[in-house]
């Protein structure tokens, strides 16, 4: 059995473990998993970045889009996982009339760019391919995919990291209720 100051010593040191480690765990997370890709991102509940993205067939304004609710998607040619969400992504402005998808590639060769949306047929959206990488950067994505849901007022609402099921009913509810 340990004496009072011996336990308050262990149970003292157990604390300090737990404080150094919940301080430093947030610095190797970052590190692995990139910027901003917590629970609650820097940019829920603060007005989208002014983005303006051009390829040379197009020109994208963010701000053109106010009074629709935005689900922009930020995606690569190399992405696996990326493909996999388009299906639902596509259902999207079908199934919920006053929101745009705006999809956002961040490849860094045009050629790759143009044979993916080739290859897939894309459609149902508004497709872009951001080289200068000026948006994600903006946004402060690193690793595709990953959306930003935004209100019809130009505020960031929500952040997605990862592929989803565009199509569940409380996705596509909450999108009709912004």
């Amino acid at each position: 059995m340990l004496s009072r100051p011996d336990l308050r010593r262990r149970l003292g040191r157990q604390l300090l473990s737990l404080a150094v480690f919940c301080t430093l765990y947030p610095v190797p997370c970052a590190l692995l998993q990139g910027c901003n890709r917590t629970s609650h991102p820097a940019q829920v509940g603060e007005r989208a970045p002014a983005i303006v993205i051009h390829d040379g067939a197009q020109t994208v304004v963010l701000r053109n889009y106010r009074g629709k609710t935005v689900v922009l998607n930020f995606w690569a040619s190399w992405c696996v996982y990326c493909a996999a969400e388009w299906p639902s992504l596509e259902q999207i402005q079908q199934q919920v009339p006053n929101a745009v998808v705006l999809a956002v590639a961040f490849d860094t060769t045009p050629a790759d760019y143009r044979q993916y949306l080739s290859d897939n047929n894309l459609h149902n959206m508004t497709v872009i391919n951001d080289t200068s990488n000026q948006s994600n950067t903006a946004f402060d994505t690193t690793r595709p995919p990953e959306t930003y849901i935004i209100d019809s007022r130009g505020i960031v609402r929500r952040k997605f990291i990862g592929a989803q099921d565009w199509t569940t009913p409380e996705i596509l509810n909450y999108l009709r209720n912004l």
